[in-house]
């Protein structure tokens, strides 16, 4: 494009320029052939005047002007040598003198034999040589005779040549400083598109780090800027589709492995069953780790299919109850906990609302509450704490069980990861609770968040936008918290 441009600008600079030269040296030839016709019309002038004097004083004398004419002109002639100019006379329409040496052949009127006018003809011959011929007769009674002057035109053309010569070296001159900054020029233009250019290869090459250079407040500039803001949304894009991609090959490869042990585990036990005699007690034994096993199984598949629906249409949403979501958990998990000796309670100081899906935020509170169960030893104690901070509504999940380090807790959002594998698979956990927890917080614009210190327990919090319409519900007193134990 910049070799396109620069000989298209380049051709047009050089047509107007040798327009604009032949313009200047047409101008200046006119003018030149134009002064060049005035000096032979008033050289004409003086030596027919002279010429007629001449004539009339031959006259008086009494001699033949006609017979005289020749000795007569010869002092003009010689007064004409050193001009290069030449004269001839003509007497009845014949010419009767010349010096000259070659006649205006090609026009119909020389000699003229007209009689006197005050007119002059002019006439430019071309070959061998630009001359002005100026023919014109004289008054009465020297009507039959014609003086034709010929005025040399060798030092106007040549001086034109000159001129013209220069004028065309001075624009061959000016077409080369033309050439010269016009391809800097151009190198200057199209500087920002080369390096839009050399960006855009080198992202289509992989490197999604590559910016242009912002300088000024001008279009190129806000190009720059635009196509740097482009830059960095498709490396955040490819950052986040190979992040993607390596949680799926992640999640491929754990779910694999969940699927191997509890397979493998079945398949051995049920093969051991087959080929072996085995007591009874043992056989209820395998029978019951095989439907263990299967549990856990279906368990990750009810839970597969949770995330799946997660990620499909959009999320329903209406204003929920804390209180009512407490109670429908608190029968839910009270039995759980009762089971393994825990005291679970739910504390909340007014009916917060808060915009959600009532049965997804009772699976996430749920699958806090049964990690709390799971982590809490035996007569532990399990809190669930809702509060307002600022605009948004917080509910805590607190236990004092087990907890855990800080590498543990960067990997606890990770699908089939578990903190305690022998603790989890006894238990029937599959690891994906807290994937699932963390996708429903999401789709609640809330946040998931920990706190947890190993030997001491963990602190879960929930933060959700508060709802559209305040509660009409009371506060509720510390003494009348409602508790599933």
């Amino acid at each position: 494009m910049k070799k396109r441009t620069f000989f298209t600008m380049l051709i047009l600079f050089l047509v107007f320029l040798n327009s604009m030269i032949l313009i200047v040296s047409i101008v200046i030839l006119n003018d030149k052939l134009s002064a060049a016709r005035d000096r032979c019309l008033a050289e004409h002038y003086v030596i027919a005047s002279s010429m007629l004097t001449d004539m009339q004083a031959l006259e008086q004398r009494g001699n033949n002007v006609e017979e005289n004419i020749e000795a007569m002109m010869r002092s003009y002639s010689r007064y004409l040598q050193g001009k290069e100019g030449g004269l001839a006379v003509a007497f009845s329409g014949q010419w009767i003198y010349s010096s000259l040496g070659i006649m205006p052949t090609d026009h119909p009127v020389f000699p003229a034999d007209t009689g006197y006018s005050q007119e002059r003809l002019v006439y430019l011959e071309k070959e061998p040589a630009p001359a002005f011929f100026v023919y014109g007769t004289f008054p009465a009674p020297w009507q039959d005779y014609g003086l034709l002057y010929r005025g040399s035109l060798e030092g106007e053309v040549s001086s034109w040549r000159h001129t013209k010569d220069l004028l065309f070296f001075l624009g061959a001159a000016m077409m080369f400083l033309m050439a010269f900054f016009l391809f800097q020029f151009l190198n200057i233009i199209f500087r920002p598109l080369r390096q839009i250019s050399g960006a855009s290869a080198k992202i289509a090459e992989g490197n999604y780090e590559s910016r242009l250079p912002v300088n000024g407040k001008d279009e190129v500039a806000r190009v720059a800027c635009n196509f740097n803001l482009m830059a960095e949304q498709v490396e955040n894009q490819i950052r986040h589709f190979q992040e993607m991609a390596e949680q799926k090959q992640q999640f491929i490869d754990n779910f694999s492995h969940e699927l191997r042990i509890p397979l493998t585990a079945i398949y051995g036990y049920a093969e051991y069953l087959q080929r072996a005699s085995v007591p009874e007690e043992e056989r209820y034994e395998c029978t019951q780790f095989i439907m263990s096993e299967c549990s856990r199984l279906q368990n990750m598949a009810y839970q597969l299919l949770d995330m799946a629906l997660l990620g499909g249409e959009e999320t329903e949403m209406e204003d929920c109850l804390v209180t009512a979501l407490f109670d429908r958990s608190g029968k839910a998990m009270g039995i759980k906990a009762r089971e393994r000796g825990l005291k679970l309670s739910y504390h909340t100081a007014r009916d917060f609302v808060f915009r959600g899906n009532g049965e997804q935020l009772l699976i996430l509170l749920n699958n806090l509450i049964d990690n709390a169960i799971k982590a809490s030893r035996p007569e532990g104690e399990i809190g669930v704490f809702a509060c307002l901070e600022g605009s948004r509504v917080v509910v805590k999940v607190e236990d004092h069980g087990i907890g855990m380090n800080p590498e543990q807790m960067s990997h606890i959002k990770e699908a089939f990861y578990r903190v305690d594998k022998a603790r989890s698979r006894a238990g029937g956990g599959t690891g994906l609770g807290l994937s699932i927890c963390d996708r429903i917080a999401q789709l609640h614009h809330g946040e998931l968040t920990f706190a947890s210190e190993q030997g001491k327990g963990t602190v879960v919090r929930l933060c959700f936008p508060q709802g559209r319409r305040a509660a009409e519900s009371p506060e509720v007193s510390e003494k009348e918290k409602f508790t599933s134990s």
